[in-house]
């Protein structure tokens, strides 16, 4: 008897489902889950046949789980390696002083706020009482201890133009010197060891 062979509607089909399936793509997490399960499958599956082949079905049982046990602690080992290799990476990440840097930056703050009161855009936009007080806390954060040193001589150059008071140009270029100083001391404490900056 002749076997019958199947419709042609039924071969396309099935081969589109299993073309559906190939092109499908699932997400990493999703994979390597499939695949450990495939791994243990084949542990368990391996470690009873030569377990049955070597004695009989107890042995086949003790080989399935020999085979399991192989699997977990590969697994674990692996997990432990790259917790070892992640742990090494952020060792050589270093992490600067953050408090140096927020000081840093209020200095240039207070700079901006001091050369906005020493040349206002308006005459008589800036009474001379809060020129005095926006001095004095330009002042205060300049001096502040935890500052960077190139920081601190900038800004108490900046501060020295701006005391003057004659040219707005010059004031200018030395705020825009202690920007520079402030990014330079941003970039110099958190850096990639290697000589590699953030």
């Amino acid at each position: 008897m002749r076997a019958a062979l199947p419709n042609i509607s039924t071969v396309r089909r099935v081969t589109a489902a299993l073309g559906i399936l190939l092109v499908m793509s699932f997400p990493p997490r999703t994979r390597l889950w499939a695949a450990m399960a495939l791994l243990t499958v084949c542990a368990i599956a391996g470690g009873a046949c030569a377990g049955f082949l070597l004695g009989g079905w107890w042995v086949a049982q003790a080989g399935a789980l020999a085979g399991a046990v192989t699997v977990v602690l590969s697994a674990r080992i692996t997990i432990w390696l790259c917790h070892l290799q992640s742990q090494d990476a952020w060792k050589s990440i270093v992490v600067g002083d953050g408090r140096a840097e927020g000081a840093a930056e209020m200095a240039l703050w207070g700079a901006i706020l001091y050369e906005a009161a020493a040349f206002p855009l308006a005459p008589g936009g800036v009474s001379t009482q809060e020129r005095r007080s926006r001095r004095t806390i330009a002042y205060r954060m300049a001096a502040y201890d935890d500052l960077p040193r190139p920081v601190q001589v900038a800004a108490a150059e900046a501060l020295d133009v701006i005391d003057q008071g004659q040219d707005r140009k010059q004031a200018q270029a030395a705020v825009t010197a202690l920007s520079h100083a402030v990014r330079e001391c941003r970039a110099g404490y958190v850096h990639i060891r290697d000589d590699q900056t953030s």
